[in-house]
């Protein structure tokens, strides 16, 4: 059977690597807004939206005009890619799966990716990677790739560059072992299975929730986009960035854990989000009637 596995570096590009795919990134922004700009309009007119295919035709369009021809500089391949991407928020959002797509902004989600029908080489002994116009990226090697490289996606998290190597190879079919186990997902624990473990939750924006506080009041004393301002904010998207990465570490513990040492795995259907706000309304309600209590 054929197993896919994505593999998630930090990259160490030097100065010109890097504007280079802030360049790139910032391309495949307007590409995509000036697509999603064009099937709001349609749908305004109660015309038919453009799709993928019609999409693809202006691109090549505009590669070629005057004013856009600084797209020809782009791989088309990336900018398609943000079409792509486009189409696929589309049909979540018909199918109610996820929101609505809404117009990128600068800073927010700085990212592109190279399909498999780009020229990419991975060089694993000396831990870089050869992408087109950016040439060799070395990346901090935590691991060996293994695989066939089907693509590469680069994004920008923390004013930091991140590759994600997509794979895919062939594996024996894996024999189930193990029992059946249920998971009940709450707020004061994590997740309860039906053999009596359990796990916490971690908190993780608890343990920081000090130090956010603290760079978040600087920050709203300095001037709006002064030198100081931008290192304010830099300073909290790493806060960010360490909540983050702390919470997706211990989600993938806990489902390699349980992955491992079950065979089958049944979790209910409910969205945490609603519990945690429920809970969160439930909590206010009991301390705003204890203090009314104690003035009385």
């Amino acid at each position: 059977m054929q197993r896919y596995q994505s593999y998630k570096f930090e990259l160490m590009a030097n100065g010109e690597q890097q504007r280079q795919m802030r360049r790139i990134a910032g391309c495949c922004r307007f590409v995509f807004n000036q697509a999603l700009a064009a099937q709001m309009e349609c749908r305004d007119r109660g015309e038919a939206e453009p799709d993928f295919a019609e999409f693809t035709i202006r691109l090549t369009q505009a590669r070629l005009r005057r004013e856009t021809k600084w797209l020809a500089k782009v791989p088309f391949g990336c900018l398609q890619q943000a079409l792509r991407n486009l189409e696929r928020a589309q049909a979540g959002y018909r199918t109610c799966q996820t929101r609505a797509p809404v117009f990128k902004r600068r800073g927010m989600s700085d990212g592109f990716r190279y399909p498999g029908g780009c020229y990419i080489r991975l060089d694993q002994t000396n831990g870089r990677l050869l992408v087109p116009q950016l040439g060799w990226l070395r990346y901090r090697k935590s691991r060996v790739v293994l695989g066939r490289v089907i693509n590469v996606a680069i994004n920008a998290s923390a004013e930091k560059w991140f590759a994600s190597i997509l794979t895919v190879r062939e594996v024996e079919r894996q024999v189930r072992s193990g029992a059946a186990v249920g998971i009940d997902m709450g707020v004061v624990r994590f997740a309860t299975l039906s053999d009596g473990n359990f796990y916490t939750p971690l908190n993780s924006f608890q343990r920081h929730e000090k130090a956010l506080a603290v760079a978040q009041r600087r920050q709203s004393r300095k001037i709006r986009y002064s030198n100081n301002w931008r290192k304010g904010k830099k300073r909290i998207q790493r806060i960010h960035a360490r909540i983050g990465n702390a919470r997706r570490d211990y989600l993938h513990k806990i489902s390699t854990a349980i992955s491992q040492n079950h065979a089958i795995v049944c979790i209910e259907d409910l969205r945490v989000s609603e519990m945690s706000r429920s809970h969160a309304a439930d909590t206010a309600r009991v301390v705003g009637s204890a203090n009314s209590k104690r003035r009385r």
